[in-house]
């Protein structure tokens, strides 16, 4: 099976570019591809909260609900906000953009990088999560959680590297099938809690490992803004819906802000007020559903199912935000260019690899657990909306138009809220391992700025402006050919070399003791000795780069007419890519030498590949 073969099956046939317009996202994919970060937030979000207020019993577990109400606050001062950089920005790019347009180029980048670690941290634990979703009702798979999230992001890179339309509606049904399944628990819960009246914590909470203080309760609330990680998701993916890109991007905004909400809200206030608590082998919504639909039985089954699907493509978001915010970057020359090419199938491929490879990095250095990757998520995603905000507010004072002081002030709101929550979460969760966070930004953004300088440079040096470049021709060349022996790819080679200089010289370095007369012989007994002059250089130490290299050195000095000479390799090439590995790689040792050193004096010294392709 050949690889291309192999590729197109995985990855399917090339799309014309003209079919990109058709690749968009009606509001119902859209939701689905873009939302699962944030609708499925509950499964780690509710997960954090308990395990920060459990360690005060039942007094601690009192504030879940009041920490809620304050996260859904957050929350929807952050909808209303990120309506407007819709609106303000259809061209997408989120924090990035608002923040290096309106703040400069230094904030823009803090808010690239801390927006790519996000989208790196939430492929990881969105995997994570499902798995110890699927782990809750079959506890034997705790052992295997890291394998296990492995395979899940396998799975999610190869439907993304399908393309948009394929992956949107693989993430479809999961979406829709978790709101229905946890909005139809959440009635239930309301129903039993109706007529069984509000459980007492007093009675199933363990005992108080310490006191309820102020550090416990703004500790427990920044692990909970876990739960507004992906809001930005769809400010960011703009230019993936169908025209008019605007007006379906706030619609599925305000959609998914509220569904987000319910479940919160619905989930923590059930596990309040029905003296929910769980166990070490199962998650608190996990202990929620067996306690408000019972038991391990095909109903309690399809929850956790349902959970692990839309964890699965929960990592999706970020698979569609990570590379567009990429490929803005790409552009502008902070990050590779190859990150900004777009692949067969109208994605950007690289950019999906390169996500896919961190996250599943992490994952395997973080053993597949959740609760170990949680203290890292939440503060490149609160920099980033601090970011974002206040440059909507610069925004707003630049532009003006109608109703700009009232915008203005809803994105200040929104700029105090979130840095306000992102000084909470920076402090509360430093030694538990946000440092790294906070350590990695300032060494993306320099290699950010490397990188720019280097493409900065290069624009200048090949640019066209000061004096023209010469477009005399340039006189024949002298042409040096290694040779490692006599062979039709070699004649071939020297076929073409004396087409073009009148001064060939073939060279052959002889590593062991005799073979240059072997060659010699074969040399005259052909009669290419009448079209170019076969020269033996003896290597004491078995080197064929290094006397090669001193020998063209020596000639191009002794020519001295400002000319390097040109170096033609013949090369024959396998029928089949894994034969090269059978054959020694002088040839290529070679032409990466003399392609990577600087020469002893002006001029150019061509490299020229002639290959002989061998037959099946």
């Amino acid at each position: 099976m050949s690889l291309r073969y192999l590729h197109h099956l995985l990855i399917g046939s090339p799309l014309a570019t003209s079919r990109l317009t058709e690749e968009r996202l009606g509001n119902i994919r859209a939701l689905a591809a873009l939302s699962p970060d944030a609708l499925a937030s509950i499964t780690y979000a509710n997960q954090e909260i308990y395990l920060g207020l459990v360690v005060a019993g039942a007094a601690g577990l009192a504030y879940a609900w009041p920490i809620a109400l304050a996260i859904s606050l957050l929350l929807a001062i952050l909808a209303l906000s990120y309506s407007q950089t819709i609106t303000a920005y259809p061209s997408g790019g989120g924090s990035y953009t608002v923040a290096r347009e309106n703040l400069g180029t230094t904030a823009g980048l803090v808010a690239a990088a801390a927006l790519l670690i996000d989208y790196i941290l939430n492929v990881a634990v969105s995997a994570t999560a499902g798995i110890a979703a699927l782990a809750s009702a079959f506890p034997t798979l705790w052992p295997y959680r890291t394998v296990l999230a492995l395979i899940v992001l396998a799975a999610i890179t190869l439907a993304n590297l399908r393309g948009l339309r394929e992956a949107g509606a693989m993430m479809t049904a999961p979406v829709y099938v978790f709101l229905g399944v946890y909005l139809a628990l959440i009635a239930a819960g309301l129903v039993r809690m109706a007529f069984e009246g509000a459980a007492p914590l007093a009675a199933v909470a363990p005992p108080a490992a310490q006191p309820v203080g102020l550090l416990l309760v703004l500790h427990t609330f920044s692990a909970g803004c876990t739960a507004l990680t992906g809001i930005e998701s769809i400010s960011n993916g703009v230019p993936v819906f169908r025209p008019p890109e605007t007006r379906h991007a706030n619609q599925t905004m305000l959609a998914m802000a509220g569904l987000m909400a319910a479940l919160f809200l619905g989930t923590i206030g059930l596990t309040q007020f029905l003296a929910v608590t769980a166990s070490a082998d199962q998650t608190i919504l996990s202990a929620l559903v067996r306690r408000v639909i019972g038991g391990d039985g095909p109903a309690y089954l399809l929850v956790q199912f349902s959970t692990l699907a839309v964890l699965m493509v929960a990592a999706n978001t970020s698979f569609m935000g990570f590379p567009r915010v990429a490929w803005i970057m790409a552009r502008d020359g902070f990050v590779p260019r190859q990150l900004g090419n777009l692949g067969d199938r109208l994605v950007y491929s690289n950019g999906i690899l390169l996500l896919s490879g961190v996250a599943g990095a992490l994952i395997v250095i973080f053993g597949g657990d959740t609760h170990a990757l949680i203290p890292l998520f939440a503060v490149g995603a609160f920099l980033a909306f601090t970011l974002s905000q206040a440059g909507m507010v610069r925004h707003w004072w630049r532009v003006r138009g109608p109703r700009w002081m009232v915008k203005s002030a809803l994105n200040g709101v929104g700029t105090l809220a979130t840095l306000v929550t992102l000084a909470i979460i920076a402090a509360s969760k430093f030694v538990d391992g946000a440092w790294i966070v906070v350590l990695l930004i300032p060494l993306l953004i320099t290699s950010f700025r490397l990188m720019h300088g280097h493409y900065a440079h290069v624009a200048e040096e090949l640019g066209l402006r000061g004096l023209p470049p010469s477009l005399r021709p340039l006189p024949r060349p002298r042409v040096v050919v290694p040779v490692a022996g006599v062979h039709r790819g070699v004649i071939k080679a020297l076929r073409y070399a004396c087409s073009i200089s009148d001064h060939v010289t073939a060279v052959h370095i002889e590593i062991e003791a005799g073979s240059g007369e072997a060659v010699r012989r074969l040399w005259d007994e052909w009669g290419l000795d009448q079209d170019a002059r076969l020269v033996i250089v003896r290597s004491p130490y078995r080197s064929i780069v290094a006397p090669f290299l001193t020998y063209l050195d020596d000639t191009d000095l002794a020519h001295n007419d400002g000319q390097h000479a040109s170096v033609l390799f013949p090369e024959f090439v396998p029928a089949h890519w894994w034969q090269g590995a059978l054959h020694n790689q002088s040839a290529w040792l070679l032409r990466m030498a003399l392609l990577y050193r600087r020469r002893l004096f002006g001029g150019t010294r061509a490299i020229i590949d002639v290959p002989w392709y061998l037959r099946e």
